[in-house]
């Protein structure tokens, strides 16, 4: 991880030690003390509810170096470093320590396929290059630096999410990371309750070019007109991927699912004049997308087409983005709880209507952050789930009801997460196949343990 002195983490956030040898050595950050392994700084954030002052013994108990702190604390063992505020100390310390590690950063953006991208991209620059990657969702104003500053020494390429819910945030997470390449995946209608419009998400998202080296490159969907837009006008170099477009460089064709029902799929990657077969062992051919973006970052970085295919074909889904559980009850059950979108939606459903089933069940609960039009988007995302033969649809959340009612006859609305994984546990069959998907403020993921035999129901025994 990165490795530095209390002394020189100090200086870095201007703080002061209040406590401890300033020669102890600090390796890797945390913010959650029950995550310290031992050698980490922890940053202590003040909270109305949560103050994370109370935690910092706990912290150095469990083999923490230091924590950085903004109040006077008294400790037995560990070093203390005092500032006014932790929330910036936390981004000082991480833009001091990218000044030492990794070597080189791409950062990933996008309304969907962020995570599932990096995934990609962490296994084809693996194949070559030490990598590190940004685990589960780390991506906003506390997990990116916070990854930043466990980044192991001697990365040569860190693969960074980016995320953002309000303008100005990515402008400051790109000013951390300082990307040397810029991923732009889609720009889609989310966060509209905060931008308004999709141009104006579009111009948010954008703002990941903000720290971009002066000789990096951004790898920008060519089918996707806002990624368009905002791509051209920066002046950097740009490779272009997609689909559908004449102009890509990097491009994905001849699009089919696995035959026989089984899991992914599989296409032509095309790039500088040749092209080699891809077998994609994610499900759902919208990840198709997603597998291109990363391999057009990873061919400009030097990788042959040949060398992207071996590493895609070992692949795995991140968790709750399109896992596929067959169950031993007979029903196929695919996890995409993690979030939601109206595009994505569509497209999580299209893929579970590919498998053959007795029976299609869609458990879909509410989509967050849509504003005014999400009444609109909801009673779509319904007529379509009906339009492609699932039955019932169940609606989860408030919201939701827009989208039973859309859905027609026979649709369940269910007010919660809980009385979701209530009904799931009673009605699912052998036969079924079941697509779980909502914005992560939902929960769904307890419907999906439930379904596994992971979460007990009220009378103590697994579904």
């Amino acid at each position: 991880m990165a490795r530095f002195t209390v002394e020189e983490a100090a200086k870095a956030v201007g703080g002061r030690i209040a406590a401890g040898d300033p020669r102890a050595v600090i390796d890797g950050a945390a913010i959650d003390s029950r995550k310290v392994q031992g050698g980490e700084v922890f940053f202590a954030f003040g909270g109305a509810h949560t103050d994370g002052h109370r935690f910092v013994p706990d912290a150095l108990a469990r083999g923490a170096a230091a924590a950085v702190v903004q109040e006077d604390l008294s400790v037995s063992s560990g070093a203390l470093i005092r500032v006014d505020d932790t929330f910036q100390a936390l981004h000082d310390l991480a833009r001091f320590a990218r000044t030492r590690t990794p070597e080189k950063l791409v950062g990933i953006t996008g309304s969907a396929g962020k995570t599932t991208t990096k995934e990609l991209l962490a296994a084809l620059l693996a194949s070559r290059f030490r990598a590190h990657w940004t685990p589960g969702n780390l991506n906003n104003l506390y997990g990116f630096p916070l990854s930043l500053l466990n980044v192991p020494d001697g990365t040569q390429w860190m693969v960074a999410e980016m995320g953002m819910s309000t303008p100005g945030e990515l402008h400051q997470l790109s000013l951390l990371g300082r990307p040397d390449a810029a991923v732009f995946t889609v720009v889609r209608p989310v966060h509209l309750e905060f931008f308004g419009t999709i141009q104006a998400i579009a111009e948010a998202k954008s703002e990941i070019l903000a720290g971009l080296a002066p000789d990096g490159f951004i790898v920008a969907n060519a089918d996707d007109p806002e990624v368009t837009r905002i791509s051209k006008r920066h002046g950097a170099r740009v490779v272009w991927y997609g689909l559908g477009a004449e102009h890509a460089e990097v491009r994905g064709r001849h699009i089919v699912p696995e035959p026989d029902g089984a899991v992914g799929s599989r296409f032509e990657l095309a790039a500088g004049g040749k092209s080699v077969q891809v077998r994609l062992p994610l499900h759902g051919l919208y990840n198709v997308e997603n597998c291109v973006a990363a391999a057009a970052c990873a061919w400009a970085l030097g990788l042959s087409l040949e060398e992207i295919a071996a590493a895609v074909a070992g692949v795995k889904p991140a968790a709750m983005r399109g896992v596929v559980h067959r169950a031993e009850a007979g029903f196929l059950l695919i996890d995409d709880s993690y979030n939601s979108n109206p595009d994505a939606v569509g497209k999580a459903l299209e893929s579970a209507a590919a498998f053959p089933a007795e029976r299609r069940v869609a458990i879909l609960g509410d989509m967050l952050e849509l504003g005014p039009e999400g009444p609109r988007f909801h009673r779509e995302a319904g007529e379509r789930a009906a339009e492609l033969g699932f039955s019932p649809v169940v609606g989860v959340g408030e919201l939701s009801r827009d989208l039973v009612a859309g859905a027609g006859p026979g649709a369940v609305w269910l007010p919660d997460a809980a009385a979701a994984a209530d009904w799931a546990a009673s009605e699912i069959r052998g036969g079924d196949v079941v697509l779980v998907k909502g914005s992560r403020g939902v929960k769904l993921d307890q419907v999906v343990r439930r379904l596994l035999g992971r979460l007990p129901g009220e009378n103590g025994e697994g579904a």
